[in-house]
């Protein structure tokens, strides 16, 4: 895969459908937060309400076809100088580097749209390892285990904490590179 196949575009209404396929995809459901839905109606709800007003989100495209979503959710307050990054990318693309290259395009992105932003963080299952490699590959740093930090189908999860740091080496701030 070339780098400059993984770009990112604002998300809009008219993906509907590649939500909806996404969010029914039960390689991605595993790790997620969100509860499967009944209905493609729900799943579309749940799409306009949650991601097309985020306030930083971009839908992963490879070669021009939406493959996943990446967003970055900010702290407010006196917590603005951090923001909280997530992503998820189509089963059929597993194992391509397009998460890992999509994480890194808005990483960087982020640092340079939001002068204020000195911290990026992520949360990740401990079972999730290949996600875990991404934010590795990216240059985040694992910080710590949280015992019992999100519910995932009602049940405990614990997670682990990655960060980048505005002063971190792999934040070059060269978006494309």
């Amino acid at each position: 895969m070339e780098h400059d196949a993984v770009t990112l575009r604002p998300v809009d209404v008219s993906d509907s459908d590649h939500f909806v396929e996404w969010y029914s995809d039960e390689k991605i459901q595993k790790f997620c937060s969100w509860e499967p839905f009944e209905t493609e109606a729900a799943a579309v709800d749940y799409f306009l309400q949650r991601e097309v007003n985020r306030d930083w989100s971009r839908v992963i495209c490879l070669s021009g076809k939406p493959v996943g979503l990446v967003s970055v959710t900010p702290a407010i307050g006196n917590d603005k100088c951090r923001a909280e990054i997530g992503y998820y990318v189509s089963s059929k693309y597993w194992g391509l580097g397009i998460a890992t290259r999509a994480v890194y395009l808005a990483a960087n992105a982020v640092f340079v749209e939001w002068e204020h932003l000195e911290r990026l963080q992520a949360v990740v299952d401990v079972e999730n390892a290949p996600s875990q490699r991404v934010l590795e590959k990216v240059g985040f740093q694992r910080e710590g285990l949280m015992r019992k930090y999100f519910l995932r189908r009602g049940q405990p999860r614990d997670s682990f904490m990655f960060s980048l740091l505005s002063t971190d080496p792999a934040i070059n701030y060269f978006i494309g590179s």
